[in-house]
């Protein structure tokens, strides 16, 4: 789909089509409303006393493909608040949103096709029963009335819609690829990560294979770190609450924060939802000299975000974390040279990652400022200075009004991953507001103080949730520099586990983790059980292979073995691990 715009009437017009078959087979629900999303389309119902399952969905969709036949064109007209409130009298959610509506002074419009008429804005195809041909009902959840777990729950029932079936068969493939590949299921599978009950949700545990693979994210992102001079430091996970209302958080972020109770003072702790502030108190923790400058700390220490359970997602939406997190305090004449330095590795990460990406240019929402810390002349200065950088840079962007942060501008990296689905993850962000908060400074050549500027960055964002979307990109088969058996052994036979035990210490001194399988079964049993390891190479050992000759190595993915010497086959896999190939 090229038009984004008509996309997005398509799908409305598709949630318009969805409530009308579910007044014609339930006629005692309620309608509350229904947009379209990026994914497709939903609308939350009231059902009653009905319960309503997957099951249902096939005949809810085939009555909206009756439906539509008839649905010409939407037409609309304007009513007054009194009129609106008589149509939907018996329709409490109804009632609220057009209380809402005549509140701000808003027109009241209501949209009719078919037979069916909906309180709405706007925002339809022209020609329904030509266009609306290809969609589907997805799934089915539960959803609180405007998302207040005070209010009612409501049956949420999600669907999509193209403008072609052929769009449509492929959105479906992908789907069913991206549930074969969800890391979830692939992370219990290969024994990686954990989560407890007694633990909390939000809050992973990784196992020694999975923490292999957390662990080489983390060092990749360290190499990268020192390629640009950030120096690690090691900041606490709690904090004096004094620290976040200096920063702005406390103010702005107080409610997605988890308070820590001491037994022995009144002060007020949290445990820390970034590390910026933090940051900022080691540059001040002594006098800075222009000639210091740029001065760049990284950190990795676990980050706490007080997450509603139902968000929470796997490795991608968690209450603990960290991140590959660093700033950098510079002069205003750096910013370029940093900039470019900090986007040079994020381009080095994401090509061993093998993953594209286009460049976002995150803005502040002008018509709610209120959201943000600091004024219209610092706003104006930091955004003009990063839409700069990236036109003088050669970069092309998209400009996004409202995704800022709430103290400054940024620069997002959107990847995609190998089912062409969208993960911003690195980031830098301008910040001219932090530094004057906490009123750091440094010394210019003429022996005045100045204000540094402060730059956030991120290489792949949070480790935790780039394992999760990495597993998810390349359906857990790591590369060898990755994977937590880089080579794994099979002996043919008892007599033979001997033999490949000292293999597996050939292997292991040369840096190479090794498994073993000892059981009791068959070579093609422990071969197909391997497989299903997804480990990059699978060794028979038996009698030739412990004579000295060439070993036939079984590579994943390819069924034809490869032959080569013990030594020649160390040799590529060591290489394969240096290059990150």
């Amino acid at each position: 789909m090229n038009n984004p715009e008509h996309l997005e009437h398509l799908r409305h017009s598709a949630a318009h089509l969805l409530a009308a078959a579910v007044l014609e087979l339930y006629p005692d629900a309620k309608l509350t409303l229904g947009p379209a999303i990026e994914s497709g389309f939903y609308y939350d119902i009231d059902f009653n006393d009905v319960t309503l399952s997957v099951e249902d969905l096939p005949a809810i969709e085939k009555k909206m493909k009756d439906l539509v036949n008839d649905w010409k064109e939407f037409t609309h007209r304007e009513v007054s608040p009194e009129e609106a409130k008589e149509i939907y009298k018996g329709n409490a959610y109804k009632l609220e949103m057009i209380h809402d509506i005549a509140e701000k002074g808003e027109k009241i419009t209501l949209y009719t096709c078919g037979n069916f008429t909906d309180l709405c804005r706007g925002g339809h195809v022209e020609e329904p029963r030509k266009m609306l041909r290809a969609f589907k009902l997805m799934s089915i959840a539960g959803a609180y009335w405007r998302g207040d777990e005070k209010n009612a729950m409501l049956t949420r029932i999600y669907g999509t819609a193209f403008e072609t079936k052929e769009e449509l068969k492929a959105h479906v493939d992908m789907l069913e690829e991206a549930k074969k590949r969800d890391h979830r299921k692939l992370g219990k599978e290969l024994g990686l990560f954990v989560f407890s009950d007694l633990v909390g949700p939000g809050m992973p545990m990784y196992t020694p294979k999975g923490n292999i693979v957390r662990n080489a994210i983390v060092n990749f992102s360290r190499e990268l770190n020192a390629r640009v001079g950030f120096g690690e430091v090691h900041t606490p996970n709690m904090n004096k609450a004094d620290l976040f209302r200096t920063s702005g958080h406390y103010d702005k972020y107080k409610d997605d924060m988890l308070q820590v109770v001491s037994h022995y003072t009144d002060e007020e702790y949290y445990l820390k939802p970034m590390n910026c502030p933090q940051h900022t108190q080691i540059y001040a923790s002594e006098m800075r000299s222009y000639r210091d400058l740029p001065i760049r700390f990284a950190d990795f220490a676990n980050l706490y975000r007080d997450e509603k359970p139902g968000e929470l997602s796997g490795l991608t939406r968690l209450r603990c974390f960290a991140q590959d997190d660093g700033h950098a305090f510079c002069r205003p004449d750096q910013i370029e040279s940093e900039f470019k330095a900090i986007l040079e590795a994020i381009h080095i990460a994401l090509r061993v990652y093998g993953m594209e990406y286009e460049v976002r240019l995150s803005l502040r929402d002008p018509q709610n400022k209120e959201k943000y810390l600091g004024d219209d002349a610092i706003w104006d200065k930091a955004e003009s200075s990063l839409r700069q950088l990236l036109i003088s840079a050669g970069i092309e962007f998209r400009e996004e009004l409202g995704e800022a942060a709430f103290y400054g501008p940024k620069m997002d990296i959107v990847a995609r991953d190998s089912l062409r689905r969208e993960w911003q993850i690195s980031t830098i962000q301008l910040d001219f507001n932090m530094p004057e908060r906490f009123d750091l400074s440094y010394i210019d050549a003429e022996g005045n103080a100045q204000r540094p500027v402060m730059i956030h960055r991120a290489l792949v964002g949070s480790p935790d949730r780039f394992m999760g979307i990495y597993i998810e990109h390349c359906a857990a088969n790591f590369p060898v520099w990755m994977s937590p058996v880089q080579v794994h052994l099979v002996p043919v036979s008892e007599k033979h586990i001997d033999g490949a035990r000292a293999l597996a210490a050939e292997f292991q001194s040369a840096g190479i983790r090794i498994s073993i399988d000892e059981a009791d079964e068959t070579v093609g049993k422990k071969i197909r059980n391997a497989t299903k390891g997804k480990h990059p190479y699978i060794l028979v050992v038996g009698d030739k292979e412990l004579s000295g000759e060439d070993m036939m190595i079984r590579v994943r993915g390819q069924e034809e073995q490869v032959t080569m010497s013990k030594e020649a086959f160390i040799e590529k896999v060591k290489k394969e691990i240096a290059t990150r190939a």
